[in-house]
C-alpha cells in the first residue's frame, strides 16, 4: 500500500500544525516520522490514519483518495505509546477483539481467529501468555500485544506513535530490533512518530525529519546523517561543535583556525558556521598540519568502546566535544589538563541564508 500525501496543511487556532506537507511512501516502507515536540509528526500521523481531519490536501491510498473515508474504513493499524490494551480482557482476546468485532460476513470463524491469534502471539514470542491479563505483563511484553493486536486485522497500513517511549532504554533496544525483524516479515507499509534520533537511525528504512510543521529533509538514515542540509537537521541528528567565524577567500576564519571550505561558497567576508561532528575532531600530540590549533583536555570520558574528551580553546573561550576509539586514545596517551592540537576533519558550513529556511 502506497501512500501519498499533498498539500496538507492542519491549524489549531492560531497554531500551524502542518504547513503544506508533501511525502510519497512507497509500498513496503518502514518511515520513521522525526522531530522535536511540536514539529507536527503525531498530527500527520494521525490525518493519515483518519482520527484528525486537515484543512487543506489530499491523503491518496495506492492512488485511490481517501481524504473523506473514516478511520474503520481505512484499514489501518494503529499502535499507540501507552499500549491502550483493554485491561478486563486476556492478552487473548486484546489480541482477537478487532477480529471478533467485524461484521458477521466478513467475521472468521472461532477456529480461524483462534489460530490467527496463537501464530501472532508466536510472532511476538508470548505464545505462553495468551491467558494472562495486561497488569500480569512488563511494559515491552504489552507493546508487543499492542503491536500482535494491530497487525490481527492485516492492515494495509501500520502506524505507531512513539511506541516504545514509554519503556527503558534497553528494551527500547531489544524492541527495536524485534520491529525492523517483524517488518521485514509482514512488508506492511509503516509509519512511526519518534524525537529519539537513535531510533530512527536504527529502524526506518527513510527518515522524515520534520520542524515547525515542514518537513526539512527525507532520505535514508545514511543520507540525513551524513548530508544534513540545513543547520537544523544537523544539529537535531547528533552532537555538534560549532566554529562560528567568516568566509574569507574560500576559507573559514574562527580565530587561529583557518581551513579550507570544499562547498564552492562564492560570497566572500561574511558570517559562517562551520558544523563538525565530535568523532570527526582531530587530535594530535603535536601540530603535525598547517591547520591544527591547540586546545587543553578538560576531561575525559573513557568507559566503553568509545572515548569522550571535552576541550577548550583558548583563542575563542569555546569548548569542544570529540570522540577517539579507546585504541587510539590509548596510542596517544592523552591525560586531563593537557594541550594538544585539534582538526576538524570534516566540515560542514551554513550561512545566515541557511537558517531562515
Amino acid at each position: 500500500m502506497s501512500i501519498t500525501i499533498e498539500n496538507v496543511k492542519k491549524q489549531f487556532g492560531s497554531f500551524q500544525a502542518l504547513d503544506n506537507i508533501s511525502l510519497n511512501i512507497e509500498t513496503g516502507e518502514l518511515i520513521a516520522l522525526l522531530g522535536p515536540s511540536g514539529s507536527g509528526k503525531t498530527s500527520l500521523l494521525r490525518i493519515i490514519a483518519g482520527l484528525e481531519n486537515l484543512d487543506e490536501g489530499v491523503i491518496l491510498f495506492d492512488g485511490e483518495n481517501i481524504t473523506e473515508i473514516n478511520a474503520k474504513e481505512r484499514n489501518i493499524g494503529f499502535v499507540f505509546q501507552h499500549y491502550a490494551l483493554f485491561k478486563h480482557m486476556t492478552v487473548f482476546d486484546n489480541v482477537a477483539y478487532g477480529l471478533k468485532v467485524r461484521p458477521r460476513k466478513s467475521r472468521p470463524s472461532k477456529k480461524e481467529i483462534a489460530n490467527k491469534v496463537h501464530t501472532l502471539l508466536s510472532l511476538v514470542k508470548l505464545e505462553h501468555f495468551a491467558n494472562r491479563f495486561p497488569n500480569q505483563l512488563s511494559g515491552g511484553q504489552r507493546q508487543r500485544v499492542a503491536l500482535a493486536r494491530a497487525l490481527a486485522v492485516e492492515p494495509k497500513v501500520l502506524l505507531l506513535d512513539e511506541p516504545f517511549g514509554a519503556l527503558d532504554a534497553k528494551v527500547r533496544k531489544d524492541l527495536r530490533r524485534w520491529l525492523r525483524k517483524m517488518h521485514n516479515e509482514f512488508h506492511v507499509t509503516s509509519i512511526f512518530v519518534t524525537h529519539d534520533q537513535e531510533e530512527a537511525l536504527d529502524v526506518a528504512d527513510r527518515i522524515v525529519v520534520m520542524n515547525k510543521g515542514r518537513i526539512e529533509q527525507v532520505g535514508t538514515p545514511e543520507d540525513v546523517y551524513d548530508h544534513p542540509n540545513s543547520p537544523f537537521v544537523y544539529d537535531f541528528l547528533g552532537n555538534v561543535n560549532l566554529f562560528k567565524g567568516r568566509l574569507k577567500n574560500g576559507q573559514l576564519v574562527h580565530g587561529n583556525y583557518t581551513g579550507p571550505v570544499d562547498e564552492g561558497f562564492t560570497q566572500n567576508d561574511v558570517e559562517a558556521i562551520g558544523y563538525v561532528r565530535p568523532h570527526d575532531i582531530q587530535i594530535e600530540r603535536t601540530a603535525i598540519l598547517e591547520d591544527m590549533v591547540p586546545a587543553k583536555i578538560i576531561f575525559i570520558h573513557a568507559i566503553g568502546p568509545i572515548v569522550q574528551i571535552e576541550l577548550h580553546r583558548q583563542d575563542v573561550d569555546e569548548y569542544l566535544e570529540a570522540e577517539l576509539s579507546k585504541e587510539h586514545f590509548r596510542s596517544l596517551k592523552l591525560q586531563r589538563g593537557e594541550q594538544i592540537y585539534i582538526r576538524p576533519k570534516q566540515l560542514k558550513v551554513f550561512i545566515p541564508e541557511d537558517f531562515s529556511i
